[in-house]
């Protein structure tokens, strides 16, 4: 039988990965060691995800290690090397902010060990096909440079511009601020397209925009519409980020985009890139979601609201996938960002509300 390797599988898009193939009948490895939980804290523990992979799925086995060590890296792809058909490297260390605090580590984990992985399935298994989760920060800033309308809700492109559809690939990666956390991707994404070329593997890099679903532990630094929802089902309060919260997002569901992986797998290329996002169907403004949320939930989202925005963060992303499309014309959308939210407050809810009474108890007891 036929084995998929999925690092950062108790992750939103890892799980759902995992989940997609093994239904396929494949043989599931997940590489996973629980950082999510060092970069955010406990709350963006995805450790409840990987006890339901392991519980739930036969065919699933998880390994508890770390893609920065390369030799551990061999060891794994070593031990499946005759049935690996398929690599989807999903672990990242995914933030702005926290890439900051620790550029070593974010460029170890993104870059390094993205290397240790192209480098593991060159030597052990070169006829897999390999996919890479990039992201839309590999532009750095430059979208910030668009020309765009300010309408009541949001930031809005120029309905006469070349990029009204969407922004595609061919955008440049020059010439722009692109955080520490955009620095080590790009490095990530060229090793990927690289390999592709140098050494004839089947390779692509999806750039991602916002990565949504319900399967996401998602955190203040990182997990725009999940960590949103969790604010509104548990009365914490959101904080929007400068841009008078009109800053406007495309918004992918993990199971549209493993769709994507799942048409890249079947007909596979070398060296591809795709931006690959909502586009047009799946995007909104901060403030768009926040209205979202109160109907949803039937009560006002708290907010707060602070002047500067973050650091590179842009104004406006809609990706254009019509590159992606063209190649593969059986693709397309199921979700746009309603129905996003409704599915994710649907599936967390209880356990958000759960785990917002433990915590709770546990200050009331501290204080007392």
């Amino acid at each position: 039988m036929s084995v998929a390797i999925v690092t950062g599988s108790a992750g939103l898009i890892g799980s759902e990965t995992v989940e997609h193939f093994a239904k396929l009948g494949m043989d599931v490895v997940g590489i996973d060691n629980g950082m999510r939980a060092h970069f955010f804290g406990e709350g963006a523990s995805t450790a409840w995800m990987r006890d339901r992979l392991i519980r739930e799925i036969p065919s699933y086995r998880h390994i508890d290690a770390d893609i920065r060590d390369a030799e551990g890296m061999l060891k794994v792809l070593g031990r499946y090397k005759g049935a690996i058909a398929l690599i989807v490297h999903t672990a990242a260390q995914p933030s702005h902010d926290w890439a900051a605090q620790n550029p070593i580590m974010d460029f170890t984990t993104n870059a390094n060990g993205t290397l240790n992985l192209l480098e593991a399935c060159r030597r052990s298994t070169p006829d897999a096909v390999f996919i890479f989760t990039s992201t839309n920060k590999v532009y750095g800033d430059l979208p910030n440079q668009l020309p765009l309308v300010e309408l009541p809700t949001r930031w809005e492109i120029s309905p006469d511009h070349a990029y009204q559809r969407g922004i595609p690939e061919m955008m440049s990666i020059d010439a722009s601020l692109h955080s520490l956390f955009g620095a080590s991707k790009i490095a990530a994404d060229v090793l990927v397209q690289e390999y592709g070329r140098y050494f004839g593997m089947r390779t692509v890099c999806f750039r991602g925009g916002c990565l949504t679903g319900p399967n996401h532990s998602g955190a203040e630094l990182h997990g725009f519409l999940s960590h949103l929802m969790k604010c509104a089902v548990t009365g914490q309060p959101y904080t929007i980020f400068g841009y008078k919260g009109k800053q406007v997002r495309d918004n992918i569901h993990s199971a549209d985009l493993v769709r994507a992986f799942h048409c890249f797998f079947e007909k596979p290329r070398t060296a591809a890139v795709y931006n690959i996002g909502g586009g047009r169907r799946s995007n909104c403004s901060v403030l768009e979601a926040v209205a979202l949320c109160d109907q949803i939930t039937g009560r006002p989202l708290l907010t707060q609201y602070v002047e500067g925005n973050r650091r590179g963060d842009h104004i406006w992303w809609i990706s254009d996938t019509a590159r992606f499309q063209s190649d593969y014309p059986e693709w397309n959308l199921e979700y746009d960002v309603p129905k996003i939210l409704r599915e994710i407050h649907e599936r967390n809810r209880f356990r958000w509300s759960k785990e917002c009474t433990i915590e709770a108890r546990k200050a009331s007891l501290v204080s007392s």
